[in-house]
């Protein structure tokens, strides 16, 4: 595909004005979360029918024609795995995608297991994709001929994917129901990694006591400090596998960090010192500051309401086969568990309950009402 770099708010612009009329156009981005502390857009790309634009963030100022873009509800735009880059113009533009059509959203409506890029590409165009392209420093300039054309290739198809997907979504009487969950993704905000308490987005804090909280919350601020310092994301100084078992070892002495093999020496010789310290004043602590994990408080299930569950899910596998989609995208544990508190009689009820969505009240909407008239 014949392409273009956009290196000025002039050239922006431009591209803008040839956009304009399009119907549709493939959008993709690359970013730097792999490599730095504050993840930025490194490259925008954009492609039509037969053209394509690589749009430098670093170079370019004036953002707001391509917003409108973004915002013209007369143009489809074809993301893959939007989340991340709907989060990050959010961040970086504070704009939200009108029309946005996900491949890998469309395909878990027409049960397609393999759903990465590089596994489409090659089942729909014979492509091969270099994962290995995922992984590189896209901050860097400048960027190499490979580099091209892997980001020109990896947005030049996803209008001829959305014409095949589209397609089978129509033929299954599905498009619906993908457009619901495409402009639920649509609205999705960023929010940032690094706020206060830290803790509340470390897998496994949920489960730990108050005193261990801390000590988990001292360590992560080190980490931070030390990313921030270095620009390097925080699992690149330390892993969260070596924090938890700081977490539950608590070492307090260079010589038990290096026992314990929880950092390795080369670790323990950089940020030994700082993480025992650490330790030591998460354990000195009083008792009543100590942090809590969050609780949400749930309405307390009976055993009537856990046999609903149990039902609803039994029921779910069923139609999982029935209509061939995955059952926790079919609907998930927590929309089971709402459903079977809520017990609602009929089909309005139903759609009323929180993340709930319209596609799932027709497609199950029945089977779950005769599911609960049968668990009273």
């Amino acid at each position: 595909m014949v392409y273009q770099f956009v290196t000025t708010d002039k050239e922006l612009a431009h591209m803008c004005l040839e956009l304009e009329p399009c119907d549709i156009i493939g959008v993709d981005l690359e970013a730097d979360s792999m490599h730095c502390f504050s993840e930025k857009i490194c490259l925008i790309q954009i492609a039509g029918l037969n053209r394509a634009w690589l749009v430098d963030p670093f170079l370019v100022s004036d953002f707001s024609p391509f917003s409108r873009i973004l915002e013209n509800p007369g143009i489809i735009k074809v993301f893959h795995g939007s989340d991340f880059d709907v989060r990050s113009l959010d961040r970086e533009l504070s704009v939200e995608i009108e029309n946005l059509f996900d491949t890998e959203i469309a395909c878990r409506f027409l049960n397609i297991q393999e759903r990465g890029l590089g596994a489409l590409l090659k089942s729909f165009f014979n492509i091969d994709v270099d994962k290995k392209y995922q992984k590189v420093d896209w901050s860097k300039r400048p960027l190499k001929d490979d580099m091209i054309a892997y980001s020109v290739g990896d947005v030049a198809t996803l209008v001829q994917l959305h014409d095949l997907l589209k397609d089978r979504l129509e033929k299954m009487g599905r498009l619906a129901w993908a457009q619901e969950e495409f402009d639920l993704q649509a609205r999705v905000k960023y929010e940032s990694n690094h706020s206060r308490p830290l803790f509340k987005r470390f897998k496994g804090a949920g489960k730990l006591d108050n005193r261990s909280l801390a000590v988990l919350e001292h360590l992560l601020a080190v980490r931070l400090a030390l990313a921030e310092k270095k620009d390097l994301p925080p699992f690149k100084i330390m892993s969260n596998q070596s924090i938890m078992a700081m977490v539950q070892h608590r070492p307090t002495s260079i010589d038990t960090v290096l026992k314990r093999q929880v950092l390795s020496p080369k670790q323990a010789g950089m940020y030994g010192q700082l993480c025992v310290e650490a330790i030591e004043t998460a354990l000195a602590l009083p008792h009543r500051e100590l942090p809590s994990y969050p609780k949400i408080r749930m309405p307390r299930k009976t055993p009537q309401i856990l046999n609903r569950i149990d039902e609803l899910k039994k029921m779910r596998e069923t139609a999982s086969r029935t209509l061939a989609m995955e059952p926790g995208f079919l609907i998930n544990n927590n929309t089971i568990a709402a459903v079977a508190t809520a017990n609602p009689l009929t089909l309005d009820a139903l759609g009323q309950i929180p993340g709930m969505r319209r596609w799932q009240v027709e497609a199950l909407g029945d089977q779950i009402l005769d599911t609960l008239s049968r668990t009273h």
